[in-house]
């Protein structure tokens, strides 16, 4: 095969078990106005198809910020805000209708059943709309009557999940209906987290202007808990220019605080950043999940399988002595692993000498495609710590190509007579490996 039949074969692959956790799950995909204008929504348009044919449950929300201000604007008018959200009266709640009535055209001609010239051309997809969504107003707060502005007060949760069950698209403007009969105007993130929280979705895509939260490094973070995303909120709210971001942020924390599994933010602007933050495991976007999407613990008999694939070409390129499977189950338990979303993508063993109040440090790995934001070390740090509970002072490792890394973390180079008796007369000369120590 040449090198592009093998990385598509490698990525269809890897994704194949995300296909399968994701078929027959309810997402609420969020698409603002900003994103409904972009020259990449015929993209993103043609990737919610192909979730949808892949047994995707979706609820598309949408909104119309810029559209609502062109309407506007060409009618000479100018909409109040306040506390950044706009006052809807009755001129402007024209307008809104207006620009949400037109979107809603835009959408289901997009998602129309031909889809000619797209990839998903010739699948029906179904997509229907309707008054799924009771408002209330915000009234009167510091003193300012937001009019036609409101808030949710109820999902019709029901009449959704039938029309899921029966594979429709379930699309939903930034409007709600009150019992009287009024319209109002609803902030599309407001209603998307509701909307999610009342369906149990299992996932929360927000489209934005950028990927995600950014750390102080300027890289991109992949994975936030609630209580972390929440100290990045509260810096991004001390900063007008990141006004949509805070927005989307706020969003997915009480969505998550709310009961749906995983929030997820990415980019609007950038082709297949959907499918390459659901099909990959490092994702496109930041995720904000209330569970451990990754965690260093302790291996079960479960993970033998995993270990072995992870070790296998290092034991091959004579970097690790090789581990029959018998031997991996019976020292499962000395094992940490990091477990990525249910795959193995690094492993560490702790062989202690209590008699001599030191331990080895063993098959430390991280898969080639893992070795950043120092995976490694975290590794090195769980063993070092395990070490410090069972009161041992010494941690030793046995390498032939890592010498300068563990240098670097603080071993100093010895000689076979500092290893434990037992170990030392396991000691294989023509290895040459060399022995480093770590006073802990």
């Amino acid at each position: 095969m040449n090198d592009f039949s093998t990385e598509y074969v490698k990525f269809f692959r890897q994704s194949s078990p995300y296909i399968h956790a994701h078929h027959g799950k309810t997402f609420v995909i969020t698409l603002g106005g900003e994103a409904l204008a972009h020259e990449n929504l015929t993209n993103i348009i043609n990737d919610i198809a192909l979730l949808s044919s892949l047994g995707v449950r979706m609820v598309l929300v949408y909104g119309a910020r810029p559209q609502i201000e062109c309407r506007l604007k060409e009618k000479g008018l100018q909409s109040d805000f306040c506390q950044n959200r706009r006052i809807t009266d009755k001129q402007s709640l024209e307008c809104v209708m207006d620009a949400v009535g037109n979107l809603r055209a835009l959408i289901e001609s997009r998602l129309s059943s031909s889809l000619v010239n797209s990839p998903m051309q010739g699948a029906s997809i179904r997509v229907v709309s309707g008054n799924f969504v009771t408002a209330k107003p915000l009234g009167v707060l510091d003193g300012i009557d937001f009019q036609h502005t409101g808030g949710v007060r109820r999902i019709d949760d029901k009449a959704i999940h039938q029309l899921l069950d029966n594979d429709y698209i379930v699309l939903l403007p930034c409007l709600g209906l009150s019992p009287t009969g009024e319209v109002f105007n609803i902030e599309v993130e407001e209603l998307a987290t509701h909307t999610a929280i009342h369906l149990q979705a299992e996932k929360l895509i927000l489209f934005g202007k950028q990927a995600g939260v950014v750390g102080e490094n300027g890289q991109l973070i992949s994975q936030l808990s609630p209580g972390v995303a929440g100290r990045y909120l509260d810096e991004l709210k001390k900063q007008d220019e990141q006004i949509h971001l805070t927005r989307l942020l706020s969003s997915a924390i009480t969505a998550c605080l709310g009961g749906v599994e995983r929030a997820q933010l990415v980019n609007f602007q950038e082709d297949g950043s959907l499918l390459l933050e659901l099909f990959t495991r490092d994702g496109r976007g930041t995720m904000i999940s209330a569970d451990r999407y990754e965690e260093i613990r302790t291996a079960t008999i479960e993970d033998v399988t995993g270990i072995l694939e992870l070790i296998r070409p290092l034991e091959e390129a004579g970097a690790l002595r090789r581990r029959s499977r018998k031997e991996l189950e019976r020292e499962i338990g000395l094992f940490r692993v990091i477990d990525l979303d249910g795959t193995i993508i690094g492993c560490a063993a702790i062989h202690p000498f209590p008699g001599e109040k030191t331990a080895e440090l063993a098959c430390l790995v991280v898969h080639p495609e893992y070795r950043r934001n120092q995976r490694g070390d975290s590794l090195l740090e769980a063993i070092v710590e395990q070490a410090k509970q069972q009161k041992l002072e010494q941690v030793f490792v046995l390498t032939t190509q890592t010498i300068h890394w563990f240098i670097e973390r603080g071993f100093r180079q010895t000689n076979a007579e500092a290893l434990p008796p037992s170990k030392r007369q396991q000691y294989n000369v023509k290895r040459q490996s060399k022995i480093l120590m770590l006073v802990i």
